[in-house]
């Protein structure tokens, strides 16, 4: 069996030997005692019938007292101690629900207040910042770009995580010594696709993620479930990249699910957790034997990950031949860790002083050294907002130009003018009716196709940015900015088409200003219902609730939006002076028509309908607000609706 060192996928060193611009790196051991963390249940459903058997037997006042505290509170970790030294590999085993991810954002410094209690040391020293910043979170999810390639993806982390004072190309320099050290060499131009894009394999795409990490090169890497969804040879050889990163001096703590037996050997220590609750801590070369110690050994040789994991689910030997789930099991693993195993763990923790660190290392923690400035992922010292603000927009642009300009979009667009343009050939310009028609058909389309698509926008990024902002790769100005500015220019094109097909297949006035004026008009419709979307769907978060309200939205500007109907109930009325289609509908009409003094003697109605129908096409052409008002009000909604976004994202952010 290949040891760590032997791993086929590790084929450079360290980025930071390479490298010698980038951080260093210094030994961390980790220690935590006696981590609890609590959380309150959202659910009422258990509690109404705790409390009928509670009133059942006529509690005191008391114990009503506690167990409704009990009821209102669940505990997701309690009394969790352990350690991990520098090139070691810690893995946490559990099923699921266990708390092994709670366990490692605590350890990663990403959970506090009140309801977690407990000691997280490094090197002795409480956490500060130098060394969470020197801290490598990779999530279990990928959480990446899937139209960037997987060069463009760690170039442009490179850019946004690393120091200012490194120019581009030195950033760009250890992206490619991070992509040779996790040996990513051979799919570095491949996108990394998604469920419905086909881009990188299922452990390419982690050793992406892992690459995030390690482009600060972290002293102190965790990683939740990491091998989830990969097979037992990409596994394996994933755990062996870690172990070749911990050989070169850093600490490693990683869950996983459920581990090959090649894959176990490969750990130094293993906890495992069972609700909450510490069943082991200790050597993985030992775990079996320690069990066996108080009684449970299984019948026949196998996989001792797959031992422990039955253990934690509460399944054991019976007789040994079948096996069953025993509620005593938990309780009595428990137990005997509390007895046997705790003190002496944390005996071993007490005996540990801060002369097993480095002394480099300890005064790295509280401060500077004369070789190993702090680190600093986030704030000044890096990345300025103009930076920040043009590295965002480049890889925006990369990213969305293929959601913009996809062929079903751009068929959509392209079939609708066509269409439109064949209903309303060279419609004369006389029939005010039917061209008024087509001119709010116009508003009505490019106000919910943009409205619509916008909604999605912060939800789908959303993510990505927790991800990113948590890492400090940027503030919120600069992503909102870059966010609303990147869409502009792509947003803006397909509008262009369609208005170039459309205005003079249906014969719209011919006049090359005339469909200038248009087109702006329309360029700018497009751009305030695009800021309408985005203040909704910063405000709801969600995909599915925002293109709801979005609908609800638009048709109440549409239905107000003076073609439909012309006299609106009063209680309903002020609606149209919000409506962004009633704005652009009648500076459309302002640029065809004018402000329709005389247009009655060209009208096409017979003298029965002189009283009716041409009454009302009369109304729509004649100006009931003047154009510069109407430009005005638009320009405010344009900067209003992006306003309200960026506090709806202000908001979410804080929370």
């Amino acid at each position: 069996m290949p040891t760590p060192s032997e791993a086929p996928t590790i084929v450079a060193e360290n980025p930071s030997h390479n490298f010698p611009f980038i951080m260093s790196s210094y030994p961390i051991t980790l220690k935590f005692v006696d981590v609890s963390y609590r959380v309150k249940l959202e659910s009422n459903g258990s509690k109404g019938g705790s409390l009928k058997r509670m009133f059942s037997v006529g509690p005191t006042s008391s114990d009503l007292e506690n167990s409704m505290a009990q009821i209102r509170e669940r505990s997701i970790l309690s009394g969790i101690t352990g350690m991990v030294s520098p090139g070691e590999i810690l893995a946490i085993l559990g099923p699921s629900g266990s708390g092994k991810s709670t366990l490692l954002n605590a350890l990663a410094g990403r959970i506090n207040g009140h309801a977690f209690t407990g000691t997280i040391l490094a090197n002795n020293k409480k956490f500060s910042k130098p060394v969470l910043k020197r801290t490598g979170f990779v999530t279990q999810d990928d959480i990446l770009y899937p139209h960037l390639t997987v060069r463009e993806t760690l170039v442009f982390c490179a850019r946004l995580r690393l120091p200012a004072s490194l120019t581009t190309k030195e950033k760009t320099a250890v992206a490619d010594a991070v992509i040779a050290e996790l040996g990513l060499m051979k799919c570095e131009n491949t996108i990394i696709g998604n469920t419905f894009i086909r881009g990188v394999s299922g452990g390419e795409r982690k050793r992406v993620s892992i690459a995030h990490e390690m482009l600060i090169n972290p002293s102190l890497l965790i990683l939740d479930e990491p091998t989830s969804g990969l097979d037992s040879t990409a596994a394996h050889r994933l755990v062996s990249t870690l172990g070749s990163l911990a050989q070169k001096g850093k600490t490693v703590v990683t869950s996983v699910h459920q581990p090959s037996s090649r894959v176990f050997q490969m750990f130094s220590s293993v906890l495992v957790l069972s609700e909450g609750r510490c069943l082991y801590f200790g050597k993985a070369n030992e775990a079996m034997s320690y069990f066996e110690s108080v009684g449970f050994s299984p019948s026949f040789p196998m996989n001792p990950a797959d031992f422990l994991l039955d253990l934690a689910n509460g399944v054991c030997q019976v007789d040994g031949v079948s096996e069953r789930e025993r509620p005593n099991v938990k309780q009595t693993l428990i137990s005997s860790y509390n007895t046997l195993l705790a003190p002496k763990v944390k005996d071993a923790l007490c005996l540990e002083t801060t002369t097993s660190a480095p002394k480099e290392a300890i005064l790295s923690i509280n401060g500077a050294t004369h070789n190993n400035p702090p680190c600093n992922n986030n704030g000044g010292g890096f990345s300025s907002f103009l930076n920040q603000l043009t590295i965002l927009l480049q890889r925006g642009l990369k990213e969305r130009r293929h959601e913009t300009f996809n062929s079903l979009r751009v068929f959509q667009v392209v079939a609708a003018a066509l269409l439109a343009g064949a209903m309303w050939w060279h419609s004369d310009y006389l029939d005010v009716q039917d061209r008024l028609g087509l001119l709010f058909f116009i508003s009505i389309f490019w106000g919910v196709f943009p409205s619509f698509n916008a909604a999605f926008a912060f939800s789908q990024d959303r993510a990505v940015f927790l991800k990113e902002r948590a890492s400090g790769m940027y503030n919120l100005p600069s992503y909102f900015l870059a966010r609303v500015a990147g869409d502009l220019p792509m947003e803006l094109i397909l509008p262009t088409l369609f208005l170039s097909i459309l205005y003079w297949m249906s014969g719209l006035k011919p006049d090359i200003l005339a469909f200038l004026e248009t087109l702006m008009i329309v360029l700018g419709y497009v751009v305030v219902s695009q800021g309408l979307g985005l203040a909704l769907g910063a405000i709801i978060m969600d995909a599915k609730q925002a293109s709801t309200v979005v609908t609800v939205t638009m048709l109440a500007f549409v239905l107000t939006g003076g073609f439909y109907v012309h006299k609106v109930p009063s209680f309903l009325g002020w609606i149209k002076y919000i409506s962004t289609t009633f704005y652009s509908y009648k500076l459309l009409v302002f640029v065809q028509y004018g402000d329709g003094n005389g247009i009655s003697s060209l009208l096409k109605c017979s003298s029965s309908l002189r009283h009716g129908s041409c009454k009302f096409v009369e109304q729509d052409i004649q100006a009931q607000i003047h154009p510069a008002t109407s430009v005005a009000i638009l320009l405010i909604m344009f900067f209003g609706y992006r306003l309200i976004a960026y506090l709806a994202l202000r908001r979410f952010n804080k929370a």
